[in-house]
């Protein structure tokens, strides 16, 4: 057993904003709209919390509930210790640690707060009124927000019968009208996966003017073996970028760091969409010390996966289906609406995935300590008996 380790409008840009004038540039309405989505997705996070007991199970969120690292938050108390300090020198630091680690140069590097403000950078960059953007549904979506903010056209391609993104369907969407193409890699909220072969054909059969955005933010729990991180094709494919994120194997979530590879272009593009000092230099030394740290990912991945494991087995032998996932959250069919059922856990104290409209009767569960996940377990064949599967 491995060590305690202490990570989701309509009015259009009035003008391409810098980082230094973003705050300036944006008027009362553009502004207004811009921000619409944070207020929605607020409300939905604190539904789940409001009337939970603090020593509530949280399982909710795919957050890592052993937190960051030793290294992590020892370098995080020495960077608290200047923090009267604007972090720029770190800033420069960690995209240069980050370059080094993708072997990339550090103009195809920039950062964000959480990968929530790479994908909005992404959306602001590339999309806008009169351009349409894709995404698999259900995924991750806050690309899809962010595009209505924009005036951007969403459109929505259904997952293919195994809860796969359809990716022939999603290329065949993508038009000269297409700004941005979005793929979550492992997908979330399904934990499938697409391999590196799928994603290299996609690549190449979708309009080098559209901007493919491949988001890895579970990129490190992926155990299979024909999987392969998108950053591999942006030399063959410049239209190409990678978000990553610190919130989930790190164990960032609260401390909010993302970036994003791609071509010196491409990366040029977004980084006008900054906010200003968008990092923070706790979270900057934290991230460094992540990285530098050659054990903290085969160890989290581990135990983590070990835990998905033993729930999907278990699940099994309740008789429940779940969906394959590659991640630190998988998805289980109850055989009903959901909606009950979390408020239901919720009267046992613990908090559980919310419903996703496509996937109504499946619950999403983020993969936490192992005591707690037996819990849940013991708690769903209460809430709602299934029939044990046959020896």
């Amino acid at each position: 057993m491995m060590a305690p380790i202490n990570e989701e409008r309509e009015a259009a840009m009035p003008m391409p904003l810098t980082r230094r004038s973003f705050a300036g540039a944006l008027g009362a309405a553009a502004g207004a709209a811009l921000f619409e989505t944070r207020p929605a997705r607020a409300a939905v996070l604190a539904a789940v919390h409001r009337g939970a007991p603090d020593d509530a199970i949280v399982l909710s969120f795919n957050e890592n509930p052993y937190g960051p690292s030793a290294s992590a938050l020892e370098a995080a108390r020495r960077a608290a210790n200047i923090g009267n300090r604007y972090p720029d020198a770190a800033e420069d630091d960690i995209r240069a640690v980050i370059a080094k680690h993708h072997r990339v140069s550090r103009d195809r590097v920039t950062l964000g707060c959480g990968s929530s403000e790479i994908l909005q950078m992404a959306d602001t960059a590339f999309t806008g009124k009169g351009k349409k953007a894709v995404a698999a549904e259900p995924t991750f979506e806050a690309v899809l927000d962010f595009a209505r903010v924009l005036s951007a056209e969403p459109v929505k391609v259904p997952l293919t019968a195994d809860f796969r993104h359809d990716l022939s369907r999603m290329a065949a969407a993508c038009d000269a009208s297409t700004g941005l193409v979005y793929v979550c890699n492992p997908n979330n909220p399904t934990g499938t996966i697409m391999t590196g072969d799928e994603i290299a054909s996609f690549a190449a059969s979708v309009p080098a003017s559209v901007t493919i955005l491949v988001d890895e933010a579970y990129h490190h729990f992926v155990e299979d073996s024909g999987y392969r991180t998108a950053c591999e094709l942006i030399d063959r494919h410049p239209n190409v970028v990678v978000a990553r994120t610190f919130s989930k194997i790190y164990g960032m979530a609260g401390l909010r760091l993302g970036y994003a590879v791609g071509s010196a272009e491409r990366i040029a593009a977004m980084a006008k969409y900054a906010t200003f000092s968008n990092a923070n230099a706790v979270v900057l030394a934290a991230a460094r010390a992540s990285l530098e740290d050659a054990e903290l990912v085969p160890r989290v991945r581990k135990t983590m996966n070990d835990t998905r494991r033993w729930l999907v087995a278990e699940m099994k032998r309740q008789g429940r289906r779940t969906i394959p996932s590659e991640t630190n959250f998988v998805m289980i069919d109850v055989g009903g609406d959901v909606t009950p059922m979390i408020a239901a856990f919720k009267e046992k104290k613990i908090l559980v995935g919310r419903k996703f409209p496509s996937l109504p009767n499946w619950l999403r569960i983020t993969i936490g300590k192992p005591e707690e996940v037996q819990a849940f377990a013991a708690a769903l064949k209460e809430i709602a008996p299934a029939k044990p599967a046959a020896a």
